[in-house]
């Protein structure tokens, strides 16, 4: 299905991009209101703070539930910033709504459960509410798009997708691998739909929370939502990836905001050179094929066996290097010839069959 999308309309300074900005938890009043007010004095419009916090194991700080409400509702009244918590459940749902959340997003945690999306859909049947769903823990595009139909078939309208990165097992230097072109195929597949980004769970740690977001807006994205706290080392939950307001302010300032509908006139004729380059490629793709199809003929006709483990190793020590030298990455020219082996065997394959 294509879904069904109204403008957001929440407020941005027009100056720098949307911000949705707050501590990763709502810890106790005072910590909550402090951050608030430090936060609307540097301009901030779109307060955030978790509520109810899914952890990973037992025995974590798991939110103060119902009781942090009335500090977010006091945030609201007292500096007039919306206010916004991640929900997951039709309980959530009821008691955020109840305390007048202006803006709600689901984790990611919930956003790869079928069913947890299915309840909260019905939990927000016939209510007009902007809803931001974070991509699922595991890079699976489809089931990030199916949790946001659910929602739209329930009549939410004002629907926007967060980019929080995806789990790895051996990821080093983030904290969730940012693995880009799943968002840039998201905004391929529904280009009216907002994106913003996540760097403070992508990055895990707050040095890395201005080179991401410059990273995004790179990218087109149309916002960020990022980790702020009044004293991020006292945090009782993602200290390390919390900003202070103040610093905060500074990652924005610097941003550099790509116009997207600015003139392409100077890159016109670059564009043509890279169609006639690809044009190129495909030609000596095709020839690379019709010369596997040949040697697919060869080993059938001398009962050889498809694959040469030998052979396809020396194919990428070779690619690997040449395209190091030629400023390449070498993971990215192993991919790009795996996945060229891959097509060559199934063409030799289908001549044995």
């Amino acid at each position: 299905m294509e879904l069904e999308l109204e403008k957001l309309n929440l407020p941005s300074d027009n100056e720098r991009p949307f911000v949705i900005a707050g501590p990763c938890s709502a810890e106790t009043e005072e910590q909550v209101m402090t951050t608030a007010r430090q936060l609307a004095m540097k301009g901030c419009h779109n307060f955030r703070a978790g509520v109810w916090k899914p952890r990973t194991k037992p025995g974590g700080f798991e939110g103060n539930g119902e009781q942090a409400l009335p500090w977010m509702k006091q945030v609201k009244e007292e500096t007039h910033m919306l206010i916004s918590t991640e929900v997951a459940t039709p309980e959530h749902v009821e008691l955020a709504l109840k305390y007048g959340m202006d803006i709600l997003w689901v984790g990611a945690r919930t956003t790869a459960n079928p069913f947890a999306m299915q309840s909260l859909a019905d939990a927000l049947q016939g209510v007009d509410i902007p809803v931001f769903v974070k991509n699922p823990v595991n890079p699976d595009l489809e089931l990030w798009i199916g949790a946001m139909e659910r929602l739209n078939q329930a009549g939410i309208k004002r629907l926007g997708a967060i980019h929080r990165g995806f789990s790895s097992f051996d990821n080093k230097i983030y904290r969730n691998d940012p693995m880009w072109r799943i968002a840039i195929e998201l905004h391929r597949r529904i280009p009216e739909l907002p994106i913003i980004c996540d760097p403070s769970h992508i990055g895990g740690r707050r040095e890395l929370i201005a080179p991401l977001c410059q990273q995004a807006m790179d990218l087109g994205f149309d916002g960020l939502i990022i980790e702020s706290h009044c004293d991020p080392d006292k945090a009782w939950s993602d200290a390390r990836q919390q900003v202070t307001p103040e610093v905060l302010d500074y990652i924005l300032s610097l941003l550099v905001v790509r116009d997207e509908h600015a003139s392409t006139e100077g890159i016109v004729q670059m564009r043509k050179d890279i169609d006639a380059l690809d044009n190129q490629l495909m030609e000596i793709l095709a020839k690379r094929m019709d010369i596997c199809r040949e040697i697919g003929r060869y080993k059938k006709e001398h009962n050889m066996t498809i694959r040469q483990a030998s052979r396809y190793k020396e194919i990428l020590e070779k690619r690997g290097v040449q395209g190091a030298l030629s400023g390449m990455s070498p993971t990215f020219v192993a991919k790009v010839f795996e996945s060229i082996h891959e097509e060559s065997v199934r063409q030799q394959i289908e001549l044995i069959e």
